[in-house]
């Protein structure tokens, strides 16, 4: 694929492309829904199917939807090709793309690595892999297409990077359980670098199961093995699939599902005295026990079936917490998808579980909120800086205003407003303003209004 720099191929494909993408936005998506519908039915229908001649449907049209979900504001992988620039010679790129497919001489690229800091870690860093545009696009087909096999078949413990799924949900469901259930124990189950060790012989393996399109699978490892480039330095990737990449937490959720929810459904339950349920999502899982002898079974049986297939259960992080409501004594708390969940007393009287904002998330935004005040308060003016670092509050509001938590949201957006207010003072030598002036400036731009954005009820 070749940067179009005439006058000539820009004017083609822009003639082209009023063709092809007004096709791609309408009848393609729809095809490509429709087919994907029939393989989710089938899926559904009979949880042994099994599927073949799933390659065929990379066509020049369902590329071309998928293109056109690609977000272009999104860093550009090796080649430094941009989306707008990929999209000028939008019809011969892709079917240059499709034909070597055919061939069987696509081979993706290696993805370009960069460290990001890692939520709730103090001086801690995790790898994300950007890949190229025409990547991205194979991706994003395979994610739909795995999407539309194993969705059907996944089970109602999984919450992560699932359609109609989201954190919320996965955090009520477990509270509502921690309320009408009579929990005892939590195993709070802490794992080591799940996506960099998921092994690619096993996933392989179980996505043999069900896929019998042998060129489909041989892409899939093509994608698994493509390499990282990481300042400078080329590795091969032996396992793990790179965070960034977009078929990656599908293929992560059928490796859980076969390693943990389903063993834990068929097997774990089996063998337990007392109730028990898992809620995972992604790597993030939490077992609720009735009984403290189950617990302890099944955090060394868990230990066990993670080793056989190559995972890791981190011992300095995973822990039994006492969870009793009926206990007098203090109980302990554990923390999940951001929020910390305890024992708290209701306006009745009653022990409940509630939730708040981790302490360690608290402290880890505010740190990257300061950061960022710091880095941006030369680069603009007062009133644009401003309604930027609303538009971050505005996120933290969305996510953490959740039942029982709005007074750690209202303390996250003080200690917020508190940093803004310091950076803009140091703009220069001279002082900018003192808190009055400024609580008045916030009168005339406020907050976000906090409210309860996801009720647990």
């Amino acid at each position: 694929m070749k940067r179009v720099t005439t006058v000539e191929g820009r004017i083609y494909g822009k003639i082209v492309l009023e063709r092809e993408i007004m096709q791609g936005r309408t009848k393609p998506m729809n095809s490509l829904e429709t087919k994907l519908t029939k393989i989710a039915q089938h899926s559904n229908k009979d949880r042994n199917a099994e599927f073949k001649w799933l390659i065929q449907l990379y066509s020049k049209e369902n590329l071309v939807s998928c293109f056109l979900t690609l977000e272009g504001r999104k860093a550009t992988g090796i080649d430094k090709i941009t989306k707008v620039e990929y999209e000028q010679d939008l019809y011969r790129n892709i079917e240059n793309l499709v034909n070597k497919m055919k061939r069987m001489s696509y081979r993706p690229k290696p993805v370009k690595e960069v460290l990001i800091p890692k939520e709730g870690s103090k001086g801690k860093m995790r790898p994300l892999g950007i890949s190229v545009i025409e990547d991205k696009m194979v991706q994003k087909l395979t994610a739909l297409i795995l999407e539309a096999i194993y969705e059907p078949i996944f089970m109602d413990c999984s919450y992560g990077f699932r359609p109609k799924r989201n954190c919320h949900m996965a955090i009520k469901d477990l509270k509502n359980y921690l309320f009408q259930n009579n929990c005892k124990i939590i195993i709070d189950v802490d794992l080591k670098n799940y996506f960099g060790t998921i092994d690619h012989k096993i996933l392989m393996e179980f996505l043999e199961l069900k896929i019998k399109d042998k060129i489909f699978l041989r892409y899939i490892v093509r994608m698994l093995k493509a390499g990282v480039l990481s300042d400078g330095e080329f590795r091969m990737t032996e396992e793990g699939s790179p965070q960034g990449n977009i078929a990656s937490p599908v293929l992560a959720n059928i490796f859980a599902h076969y390693v943990i929810d389903e063993w834990f459904e068929q097997v774990v339950k089996k063998h337990v005295q007392g109730k028990t349920k898992m809620f995972r999502y992604a790597d993030d899982i939490v077992v609720c026990c009735e009984n403290e002898n189950d617990a302890t079974r099944i955090q060394k049986a868990m230990k066990n079936r993670l080793n056989k297939y190559n995972l890791q259960m981190n011992m300095e992080k995973t822990k039994l917490v006492r969870f009793d409501k009926s206990d007098k004594r203090k109980q302990e708390t554990f923390d999940f998808l951001g929020f910390t969940f305890y024992l708290g007393i209701s306006k009745r009287g009653y022990t409940i579980p509630k939730v708040k904002t981790s302490g360690k998330r608290m402290r880890s935004k505010l740190k990257r909120v300061n950061l960022w005040c710091k880095k941006m308060r030369d680069r603009m003016k007062m009133k644009e800086l401003w309604l930027r670092f609303t538009s971050k509050l505005r996120g933290h509001i969305q996510y953490y205003a959740v039942s029982f938590n709005l007074e750690r949201v209202y303390k996250f957006l003080y200690y917020a407003t508190r940093l803004f207010y310091k950076w803009m003072n140091r703009r220069s030598q001279k002082r900018s303003f003192n808190w009055e002036k400024f609580k008045r400036f916030m009168k005339i731009y406020p907050l976000p209004k906090v409210e309860v954005k996801h009720s647990l009820y």
